[in-house]
Order: C-alpha cells, then sequence, then structure tokens
C-alpha cells in the first residue's frame, strides 16, 4: 500500500462510513486511487461459468451499488466485478446510520435494504461501460414488492442484456423475510422464473445464486439440488452473516449483515460443504473474509473457482485486490499449480 493511500484510509476512517464511501466512489472516478490494470498470468487466467478471467479475484456487490466507478474498477486488478444489488424500482433503502465499521475486528455490519436507483439507471451505466473485464449485476427485490420472487426476472430482464453474468441475492439479511425465498419450494419457484427470463434474453448469460453462511445441513442439501436442477452456473457462497461470535467492537449489536474477518472460516466450511454436496458440478465462488492472498488461495483449496471481496478494501485500500492477485500467483507456484483450475478443491477436506 503506498504512502498516499494509507494517508487516504487514514482520512475515510475519521468520517462517518457511509460518507466514507460516497467519497471513496468520488475518488476513484476522479482518478486519484491506484489502477495498476489487468493483473495476471498463465497460472491466474481462468474460466468461471464460461467467462475468462484474467485472474480470479472479484469485486464482490455492495461496493457499486448503482454501477457509478465501472471504467476505474476495471483497471483496479480485479479479475471481474459485480455490481448492485438493483431492484425493479429505486429505492433509498433502510434509515441512516446503516453501516459500521468494526476496527477492532477488521470487519463491518451494514444494514443498507437495497439502497439504489432501479434497474433502469443501473442498466444504462452497465451499457456504458468500456470493454474489459467481465461485469456482472447482483439482483435484489424492492420492499415493498407484492412479489418479491418475481423482482428478480424483472430486474433481469431489463438489465441482462448490458451483463456478463447475474446473480440472484436471496441472502441479504437487510430485507425482511427475504431470505424465506432460500427455503426448496420458493427458490426453486423463484429460479425457474429466473431462468425463464435469462433464456429470453438476446444473448443468455450465466446466472449465479447467492446464499447465507447461517444455513444447516438440510438446508445446504436442498440448495445444492435446486442449483443443480435449475441450471444455475454457480453459487456464491457466501453473504454476510447474522452471528456475532467473538466480536470485540462496541458496534457489535449494531442491526445487519456482519462481513470481513470475522466471517471467514463460517463462509468457508459452507462453501467446503457446498463443494462436496454439489461434487464439482457447479463452479463456486468464494466470498467472506478475504483478506490477503493466502485467505483467497484457502477458498480456492476448499472448492471455490474464484473469490470476491469488499470488507478488506475498508482496511487496506483499493490496492488490496491487485496485491492479492500477486500473492495468489506466488503461492500457486510454491505448490506446483499450474492454474487456479489445478487448486481447486485440492484442501477441502481440512474444512469439512
Amino acid at each position: 500500500m503506498s504512502l498516499a493511500e494509507r494517508a487516504g484510509l487514514a482520512l475515510f476512517h475519521r468520517l462517518d462510513p457511509e460518507a466514507a464511501h460516497g467519497l471513496a466512489l468520488k475518488a476513484l472516478r476522479a482518478g486519484l486511487v491506484p489502477r495498476p490494470g489487468p493483473v495476471t498470468s498463465p497460472r491466474l487466467r481462468t474460466t468461471l461459468a464460461g467467462m475468462d478471467l484474467p485472474n480470479p479475484v472479484g469485486l464482490a456487490a455492495g461496493f457499486d451499488k448503482n454501477a457509478e466507478a465501472l471504467a476505474p474498477l476495471m483497471r483496479a486488478g480485479f479479475g471481474f466485478l459485480e455490481v448492485g444489488a438493483a431492484t425493479p424500482r429505486a429505492q433509498p433503502g433502510n434509515p441512516r446510520p446503516r453501516l459500521f465499521r468494526l476496527a477492532e475486528d477488521r470487519a463491518a455490519i451494514n444494514r443498507f435494504g437495497f439502497n439504489n436507483d432501479g434497474a433502469a439507471a443501473i442498466a444504462a451505466r452497465l451499457a456504458g461501460r468500456p470493454a474489459g473485464i467481465p461485469v456482472g449485476l447482483n439482483l435484489g427485490a424492492n420492499k415493498d414488492s407484492a412479489d418479491r420472487a418475481a423482482d428478480f426476472a424483472r430486474v433481469l430482464a431489463t438489465c441482462g442484456g448490458v451483463a456478463d453474468f447475474a446473480t440472484v441475492n436471496v441472502s441479504s439479511p437487510n430485507t425482511e423475510r427475504l431470505r424465506d425465498l432460500q427455503g426448496r419450494a420458493a427458490l426453486a419457484a423463484l429460479l425457474a422464473g429466473v431462468m425463464e427470463a435469462r433464456d429470453a434474453l438476446p444473448r443468455p448469460i450465466p446466472v449465479f445464486l447467492k446464499i447465507a453462511p447461517d444455513l444447516g445441513e438440510a438446508e445446504l442439501s436442498d440448495i445444492a439440488e435446486v442449483a443443480t436442477d435449475s441450471g444455475l452456473a454457480g453459487v456464491i457462497a457466501t453473504n454476510t452473516t447474522l452471528s456475532r461470535d467473538g466480536l470485540q467492537s462496541p458496534h457489535r449489536g449494531e442491526a445487519g449483515g456482519l462481513s470481513g474477518a470475522p466471517l471467514f472460516a463460517r463462509s468457508t466450511r459452507v462453501l467446503a460443504r457446498l463443494s462436496q454436496l454439489t461434487e464439482g458440478r457447479l463452479p463456486l465462488i468464494g466470498v467472506g473474509g478475504v483478506g490477503s492472498a493466502e485467505d483467497a488461495y484457502e477458498k480456492i483449496r476448499a472448492g471455490a473457482s474464484a473469490v470476491q471481496l469488499y470488507t478488506a478494501m475498508v482496511y487496506q485500500g483499493i490496492s488490496a485486490a491487485a496485491r492479492i492477485a500477486r500473492g495468489l500467483d506466488a503461492l500457486l507456484a510454491r505448490d506446483g499449480f499450474a492454474s487456479v483450475a489445478e487448486a481447486v478443491g485440492s484442501g477441502r477436506e481440512r474444512w469439512l
């Protein structure tokens, strides 16, 4: 991390977390942060659900909710991006404050509630992005929707023609009863509608499902079966957690989803079990607590074909993506792997 980036982070941490988040996006758009360009090598290049990635380190949804900083983020060292979540209609989300830094835990809690500019505005920005790495969209539902399951298909119909992939997000803890849609029957019906919308696109794109880390064994088994049967391209494991085990920060009692370092072990166990349940039939994206090359490598060895990060940037800056990708390359080389794909699942047993 450069001296300038350290100074910028110190300034951001003196601000309200949501204000700092907005300022970070403005700094990106203004070209005031490091943009190293593509980070790649023969070992790092990989394929995810038919998409060619220069490296397997992606940006998780939630950082650029409204697809406002696509061009600079595409040059920040990531191998792919996910923006959103987008809902059919614009909505303000939950009342502020709704984002909290837990510096003692290298974590964050958010209860944003799908605040976004709406699918039409986000589609226009996606359409105007430059060529480069794959960019996907996280699909959400309006809080006051009469048919939340149908909302996901509506967003995909609006934005699917200008995105490289889409993610069905039924695992956010910040929209009341949204996680109920992870149940077997509800999930199968929801995904049937989404896949129908996907198939109607001029260019059908891969669709992923993002799941919660707080699922039991029976729920994971159901999700594995439904995901396989529905024609999904893969699963993202996992979203934020409701658990507060072991936290030290005075903000630990805030409502919302916990992300960052404390989530790593919980989400990696879910990832490994899902890898075992799906027997390699679906590619998995590992997210939750990735803050170093070693964390990314562990997720890959637990069964992930690619990883995503977000909260790590709160504490390490935007340069974290390039740093993690380069470190991952070195770890793969150290252990004799010629590619990311060779390493996938090679250490799964230790998490089961």
